[in-house]
């Protein structure tokens, strides 16, 4: 077994925001960054995990408006709800911080001053939107339409989902302010600008030179060809965030301080254990510093990030690890579907490592999507693990137990210590596959031992050698190898599953796992009694987790964009239906918040309907009865709980009730004045 100096290693997981719960879809970047973890610090090396709360910006601010509360109890509440889901699944973090704190405002000001120092900080007179309803400049996230590129609809201010693209959020088509729906107007207002292109060169070379993923890497060359631009970097009052030294209600943009928030979380675990936080940021260290993000937030992470920390003089990562989304059963999770699944919600029914296996066999070095097949998540769970892993410790326990006082066998025979080095010839190729982040490669290679293994407990039949005598030796050497197998295959599998290799501690009788002990197989040495390590996944839990993700939605915390959501009268919405169902439908109050024609099409308005827990978009055939216009702030009844339908022109999540004879005469149905969005009809 190769054994390799220890290095240093700093790894990351992105922030959090501050603004609502953990769930599942965020939970496969933390899990793939806690594997990692976990198996660098197996390997003998110096590794540290930090993450923190991203707890800044206008959605915060307005959150806890809509609250009734200060910004900093809201962030300091979520807080504690994100790292008591994090220590449910096992997420084991060295510290865990808030972007909120004084380590974060003296990094993201001294990384300013010393850019602005150096000449690449820019002041500029700017044309930006502003909420006429609610008096505020609108940030990018607070302005939806039409992307000025590809023209898919529904897009953010300031980048596409749908084609990738960045731009200003004055150039998106048809915007809406997702605050109050108005339509914004421009106004002007001086910015600071973080001159990007004078790093042109640098990031030309760094973002090619290994860091990022080749896909990434290429991805990332259409920015140079259309030219690197400023960027805004400060914020207008009112705002919850840093002040920009030097400025009068100028805040730092969220995404300044954001990534700081990486270093600022790793200062406060330094302050507290004495590691010399320059040994892992300075220019030329010999530390390794890696982070794990979502592949939307690229741009600001491979841009950005390392283009600001040459410019203060730090060092930039070794390498940005960029994964995909999460779907549930093929599709964007839905949240009247039930697979929307808050983290709380998966722990209140099901063992989190069931999860953490079940992402691991899935994850790779690739961004692809990862999907969560409600069916083969139990059946490859209950297979892999309680059928193949766990069975193997529960078939020879009991043996070693009862008939040799727990104690294993003091040698093996010939054979039997050629099967062990077998498995334990493969450690470097595991550890290989673990280190490039080959998560489903690995599993399937541990597997496949772990069949190897039940295949010799069958072989050697110990239920069999139980009964005959004069077969003790062979029973014992049998069990033995059974168990010191068990072992191996639990060290491989305990950056997975830290959980059961814990549990399994206590039964084996030893301190740790260490990766590289296994060189040596366990004689003579004592077992205590085998405990169950894992039971299977039953389809009811499942069943009655997904029944409680659509439960849980009235329990939301209230957005900023919805504050209708925290209206008590306000039913959950049933589940979806088919229009053989008819006699279950769930008529809902919705305001039309926005309204516009579909060119392609001669009867449909394409609308955007407020129902209190959330925003719906729905085609309407009712061209020919109203103009756009005149539909926006009205009140009307709806569908919730029909299926979304796929159209030519994108995907519509209900249905409007409207009656008449047709043409002009055409009436959607208008509620009473006095009703909210969200409201049942009855």
């Amino acid at each position: 077994m190769t054994q390799t100096a220890s290095r240093k290693i700093l790894i990351t997981s992105a922030l959090p925001y501050a603004n609502g719960p953990i769930h599942l879809g965020h939970l496969v970047e933390y899990i793939q960054t806690d594997i990692w973890s976990r198996f660098q610090k197996m390997r003998g090396n110096e590794c540290y995990y930090v993450c923190a709360d991203d707890a800044h910006g206008t959605p915060i601010m307005l959150r806890a408006q809509a609250e009734g509360i200060a910004p900093e109890e809201l962030i300091a509440r979520v807080s504690e709800e994100h790292q008591r889901d994090f220590a449910g699944f096992n997420i084991a973090f060295d510290h865990y911080h808030s972007t909120h704190s004084p380590e974060n405002r003296h990094f993201a000001s001294y990384i300013y001053e010393q850019l602005k120092a150096k000449g690449h900080i820019s002041r500029k007179t700017i044309t930006q939107f502003y909420d006429p309803e609610k008096q505020m400049f609108l940030p990018d996230r607070f302005i939806k339409g039409t992307c000025p590129k590809c023209k898919a609809e529904d897009q953010y201010g300031d980048n596409c989902e749908v084609c990738g693209a960045t731009y200003s959020p004055t150039e998106l088509l048809n915007p809406k302010s997702a605050v109050s729906g108005a339509t914004p107007v421009e106004k002007e207002t001086d910015h600071l600008f973080f001159e990007l292109d004078h790093f042109g060169d640098m990031l030309k070379e760094w973002t090619h030179k290994g860091h990022l993923q080749t896909q990434i890497a290429n991805k990332l060359d259409e920015w140079f060809e259309s030219g690197l631009r400023g960027w805004d970097i400060s914020r207008d009052a009112p705002y919850f965030g840093f002040e920009i030294p030097g400025e009068q209600d100028k805040f730092f943009y969220v995404w300044l301080d954001a990534p700081v928030g990486y270093m600022a979380s790793f200062k406060a675990l330094c302050d507290k254990t004495g590691i010399n936080f320059d040994d892992f940021w300075k220019q030329g260290s010999d530390a390794e510093l890696y982070h794990f993000i979502g592949k939307d937030i690229i741009y600001f992470h491979a841009l950005f990030w390392p283009a600001m920390l040459s410019g203060a003089d730090f060092r930039t990562p070794d390498a940005i690890f960029a994964h995909g989304f999460l779907t549930v059963d093929g599709q964007k999770m839905s949240k009247s579907r039930g697979t929307f699944i808050m983290a709380k919600t998966y722990l209140d029914h099901l063992n989190s490592e069931y999860l953490r296996y079940y992402f691991a066999t899935k994850l790779n070095s690739r961004i692809d999507d990862l999907d969560l097949n409600i069916e083969d998540f139990v059946q490859r769970v209950n297979s892999d693990l309680v059928g193949k892993v766990v069975n193997i410790a529960s078939r020879c326990a009991g043996f070693v137990v009862k008939k040799f006082n727990g104690k294993l066998a003091d040698d093996f025979s010939d054979n039997a210590k050629s099967l062990y080095q077998s498995f334990v010839a493969e450690s470097e190729m595991i550890a290989s596959l673990y280190e490039k982040r080959e998560y489903g490669q690995a599993m399937r290679e541990i597997m496949a031992l772990a069949d190897r293994a039940n295949e010799y407990i069958d072989e050697t039949a110990p239920w069999v050698l139980a009964k005959q005598e004069g077969k003790e030796a062979e029973l014992h050497e049998s069990v033995s190898v059974g168990i010191n197998l068990f072992r191996v295959l639990l060290t491989y599998l305990a950056p997975v599953l830290p959980e059961t290799a814990e549990k399994a501690l206590g039964f084996l009788q030893l301190n740790t796992l260490d990766w590289n002990a296994i060189e040596s197989p366990l004689m003579g040495h004592t077992i205590q009694k085998f405990q169950p390590l894992m039971t299977r996944v039953e389809m009811d839990a499942v069943e009655k987790m997904i029944e409680d993700s659509k439960q849980s939605m009235p329990a939301a915390q209230p957005q900023a964009t919805a504050p209708a959501a925290a209206n008590a009268d306000i039913d959950p919405i049933a589940p979806e239906i088919t229009f053989d169902d008819f006699a279950k439908l769930d008529f809902r109050i919705a305001k039309i918040v926005n309204a516009e024609a579909v060119p392609e099409a001669d009867k449909l308005l394409k609308l955007t309907l407020d129902i209190g827990l959330e925003q719906r978009q729905v085609f309407a055939g009712i061209k020919s009865a109203y103009q756009p216009e005149e539909l926006v702030g009205k009140l009307t009844v709806m569908v919730a709980n029909l299926a979304p339908r796929k159209m030519r022109f994108g995907m519509s999540e209900g249905m409007v009730l409207a009656a008449g004879p047709g043409g002009k005469d055409l009436f959607i149905l208008n509620p009473d004045e006095g009703a909210q969005p969200g409201m049942r009809v009855k």
